[in-house]
């Protein structure tokens, strides 16, 4: 096996525990593992994040639903599928015993059909648009129409309400607190329909970690008879987005000391060779060694998820061996990147590549590449290749 990821089913539990801890034992703390874990292999985290009392899992879609819940077998686990699916999507929601996030009355009266033919009633989550202008109903006549149907329906029920903030890393942000209006008149237009919601949720990670819309949330989920809820998926996996002020700055961080990262991504040494002064290295001959060098060619390229801003003269990444950090030399390939090794004694053939883990984590790999954690590991494709 020339490229494979590694995950630490201990380090998952202690982020989950810590993340819970955090958010407060009256938070229900559900844990995000859509877009296949974070590219860390939903089944895997689903079964040991169960395992260790995660009450509450969200998802992608109804088909990534459908595996997780076969995984997990019979139980008390729930399953929330966070990205609203097509409306034929209904049936095969009930039949998994999954719950739809909606927020349409098509929605609703689809969820209803499916429902009736089941013979079962069942949940969902609706999800109110606060300024992402992405998924969910706007505040007013739009989420009344919503509330009303759901009012009347025999085979829906409305068990929590959700909405999703665009600057939750940013310590009083203006839009958290325009976001908050209007999910407070939400929350009001919930009550005044007679509707009875067990969840309010609000806050991801960075909210957690930023502290102060919990403690919002749980005001609004009490004046409503609820509990409030966190969708934590990022600090599950070991990483939290810096903290910012809204003038700038970076804030205190209550989350991100406390986690770990749980992925370790590695590749073995195809061959080093040694090169002399004036020799080009990789496409387009941007790199020209300046002395005499070893290089090492290693078993990994953008194909696999090592993004190619990592290239020399771009990102300038490196890659740990031996416990020490061998620069990339010259531009990433798809499937092959030569690292320097000139001083690090003992690399061979065969030798073992960390890419990602301690020494060279997600947010090293995001800085190189100008995004965020979260893109760089669920684009690593080592998940097809997991021990």
């Amino acid at each position: 096996m020339k490229n494979w990821v590694e995950i630490s089913g201990a380090r998952l539990v202690e982020n989950f525990r810590a993340t819970r801890a955090v958010a407060g034992n009256d938070v229900e703390t559900l844990a995000v593992i859509k877009a296949d874990g974070y590219g860390h292999g939903a089944t895997i985290c689903a079964t040991v994040l169960a395992k260790a009392g995660a009450r509450w899992l969200g998802v992608t879609d109804v088909e990534e639903g459908a595996k997780v819940r076969e995984a997990l077998g019979e139980g008390a686990t729930r399953v929330l599928v966070m990205r609203g699916g097509e409306l034929g999507d209904a049936a095969a929601l009930v039949a998994n015993g999954l719950t739809p996030v909606m927020w349409t009355v098509e929605h609703v009266s689809a969820m209803e059909k499916a429902a009736r033919a089941a013979g079962q009633r069942v949940c969902i989550h609706l999800e109110v648009d606060t300024g992402m202008t992405r998924q969910g109903v706007t505040v007013g006549d739009a989420l009344q129409k919503v509330l009303e149907r759901l009012a009347e329906s025999r085979w829906v029920s409305c068990e929590g309400v959700m909405t999703h903030l665009c600057c939750s890393e940013v310590a009083g942000a203006k839009t958290t607190v325009v976001a908050q209006k209007l999910f407070a008149e939400a929350l009001a237009q919930v009550a005044a329909v007679g509707l009875k919601p067990d969840f309010v949720h609000i806050g991801n990670t960075s909210a957690v970690d930023e502290g102060s819309t919990m403690q919002w949330v749980r005001q609004q989920a009490k004046a409503l008879g609820a509990r409030a809820m966190v969708r934590a998926g990022l600090s599950l996996y070991g990483y939290c987005l810096p903290i910012e002020i809204g003038g700038g700055g970076t804030g205190d961080a209550r989350l991100q000391p406390k986690v770990k990262p749980v992925l370790t991504w590695k590749t073995c040494v195809l061959g080093v060779s040694d090169v002399e002064a004036g020799t080009t290295v990789g496409y387009g001959a941007t790199f020209v060694a300046e002395r005499k060098m070893r290089l090492a060619l290693l078993a990994a390229g953008y194909a696999d998820g090592f993004r190619r801003e990592a290239s020399s003269g771009l990102g300038n990444g490196w890659v740990m061996i031996g416990g020490k950090r061998a620069s990339v030399v010259g531009r990433v390939s798809m499937n092959l990147t030569v690292v320097d090794v000139s001083d690090i004694e003992g690399v061979a053939e065969g030798s073992e590549a960390l890419l990602l883990g301690d020494g060279v984590g997600a947010e090293d790999h995001a800085r190189w590449a100008g995004t965020i954690p979260y893109e760089i590991l669920c684009g690593i494709r080592g998940t097809r290749l997991l021990r």
